[in-house]
């Protein structure tokens, strides 16, 4: 049975919040809630002021509901920042819980001796998003740091790059990436232009929980708002990588209702590309997304309005951008439709093509990336270097010359941008396009040469819901302590447990099983979702002339793994 009640020490923090909520749509709105919870909103009772019955009930009690989820603790640092769902309450994303994280951003960095500095903000189109820019400047203003604000809604690389090229002491980016329209976020740079890491995520953290009352938390206006200038010289910087050549090619395009569009346009240019064609349904900023269920690149479905425009204009290849573009997804058009690459596949394309241009140093991917990479720079001499998930590890390899992540993230000016940058991928993967074009070939042929010269390497995912998040740790631990002996008719040769600390890296939560004939099955919690997300891979070390039959062969052990995958995790 449910309860109508609502705890007393609830009510008592949601009032306490709303006093202090300095936002008058979330006032309200948590205002209406707190009245739905007490039983004294509209509706809760008849006409002649008795309970008007059953539906009284579950309305009180699903407004109790959702105070104690809004109530349930603070949004938390995950990766490099906050992200959550807009609405009043600590546990989402809002003007009081932003001035809390700006005042704790403040004290940390005067903490870390960098009272005075320059902090640069960027924000995206997404629904607060400049708001939430205006209330960390006002804060970091008042704190005496100052702030300099990116001219208008702006791609993520654009913020990362702006870090080191104003020399600033931090960065703030105002957005939630790839997640549902619903929500907004808050990623956060330290002075070398990577996202944070420990122990920085939790001295931050620490300190945001130190603020005391809003009130007390000084403002200021003296903050910059930086001109058009900042976004040349990422357009100059970005132009400048590619090195001389064909520049013809077709292009698709579409920021999926994001901020890449006038950016990636620019550089395009810039480059001595053709305007590309784009998604007229999903050319400018929307923070509704109303043509993707969910406007990710990688969801499927995503890109199909893209992949309908390339068939009808004859695109060489079809190119796409999360809506704060530091992410880049390819397909490639053939007769039978387009298809679309792993990051994996795009990730090696990439490495491949920087060192035939003639770039050294370190090549750099995660523990859930193919294994590809590395026998990439073995077999060119350069330095491999393996890490956690994410860029904010991969962006701080020392001598790094190229990273990236299976989640289309790519790095390929690590001396401009740390972190990943979908603009000057998507740049790089034109150019290589452009010289594929000129000796008759596509992106697939390249890929059958690598695969030949360095194996052929066959990468899937499977993601599980997760509704009870405290089953997640319940559930590594069971496949580490009773782990199969086979998966997918390969004999599991090792099971690690990457919770902890090895080979130099901290530990993490997961479970990677190392199976026969090279294959490897990684399981772990993600970082953004309530979800286990399971990452496989075939390794087909000499694969012969005959490409499709082993492609064939190992895409038929990736079903069998994935097939017992489904009965052992769910």
């Amino acid at each position: 049975m449910r309860t109508t009640e609502t705890a007393p020490d609830l009510l008592e923090q949601a009032r306490a919040w709303l006093a202090e909520d300095p936002d008058p749509q979330t006032r309200a709105e948590l205002a209406e809630l707190i009245a739905a919870a007490e039983g004294t909103g509209d509706g809760a009772l008849g006409d002649n002021g008795s309970d008007t019955g059953a539906e009284a009930v579950e309305s009180r009690s699903a407004a109790a509901a959702e105070l104690a989820d809004r109530f349930a603790g603070p949004l938390t640092f995950g990766t490099a920042g906050l992200r959550g769902a807009l609405g009043a309450g600590p546990n989402r994303m809002n003007r009081a819980v932003v001035i809390r994280a700006a005042a704790g951003l403040a004290s940390y960095l005067r903490t870390e001796g960098a009272a005075g500095g320059s902090v640069v903000i960027g924000y995206d189109a997404r629904r607060n998003s400049r708001v939430f820019a205006a209330d960390t400047a006002a804060v970091l203003a008042g704190a005496g740091l100052r702030p300099l604000v990116l001219p208008e809604p702006l791609p993520t690389p654009v913020l990362a790059f702006a870090i080191r090229h104003l020399g600033c002491v931090a960065g703030v980016m105002v957005t939630a990436s790839h997640n549902p329209p619903q929500d907004n976020g808050y990623k956060v740079y330290l002075g070398d232009g990577s996202q944070i890491v420990p122990p920085a995520d939790s001295g931050i953290a620490a300190a945001i929980a130190s603020v005391g009352p809003l009130a007390e938390v000084p403002r200021g206006q003296d903050w910059e708002t930086l001109g058009p200038e900042i976004v040349e010289a990422y357009l100059d910087r970005a132009a400048g990588l590619l090195g001389p050549g064909p520049r013809d090619v077709r292009i698709t395009y579409t920021p999926l209702h994001g901020v890449g569009g006038a950016v990636v346009r620019a550089a395009l240019r810039r480059a001595g590309f053709a305007e590309p064609e784009v998604v007229a349904a999903q050319a400018e900023p929307d923070p509704a997304f109303p043509t993707v269920a969910f406007p990710n690149p990688e969801e499927p479905g995503a890109m199909d309005l893209a992949f309908e425009l390339a068939e009808r204009t004859g695109a060489d290849v079809v190119l796409a951008n999360d809506p704060d573009a530091d992410r880049c997804a390819v397909g490639v058009p053939t007769p039978d439709g387009v298809r679309r690459l792993t990051g994996d596949e795009v990730g090696a394309l990439l490495a491949v093509h920087l060192l035939d241009s003639g770039a050294r140093g370190t090549l750099a991917t995660t523990i859930v990336s193919s294994s590809l990479l590395g026998v990439v720079a073995a077999r060119r001499g350069e330095p491999y270097a393996e890490t956690l998930t994410g860029f904010k590890w991969i962006g701080r390899v020392p001598g790094l010359a190229f990273g990236y992540e299976e989640a289309l993230g790519y790095c390929v000016d690590p001396v401009a941008v740390a972190d990943k940058d979908g603009i000057t991928a998507l740049l790089r993967i034109a150019e290589l396009v452009a010289t594929q074009k000129r000796a008759g070939r596509t992106l697939l042929d390249l890929l059958d040469d690598i695969a030949r010269e360095y194996g052929l390497h066959v990468t899937a995912q499977h993601s599980v819901l997760v509704r009870d998040l405290s089953q997640i740790d319940a559930t590594l631990h069971r496949l580490h302590t009773h782990p199969p002996q086979v998966l997918g008719g390969r004999a599991v040769e090792r099971v690690d447990d990457l919770s902890e600390p090895a080979d130099s890296l901290p530990g993490t939560p997961g479970v990677r099983y190392a199976l026969a004939g090279g294959a490897r099955v990684v399981i772990r919690p993600s970082g953004t979702e309530p979800k286990l997300k399971c990452y496989l891979e075939v390794v087909v070390a000499e694969p012969g002339e005959d490409l499709a039959a082993a492609r064939g062969g190992a895409d038929a052990d990736i079903e069998a793994l994935l097939a017992d995958l489904a009965d052992l995790v769910g």
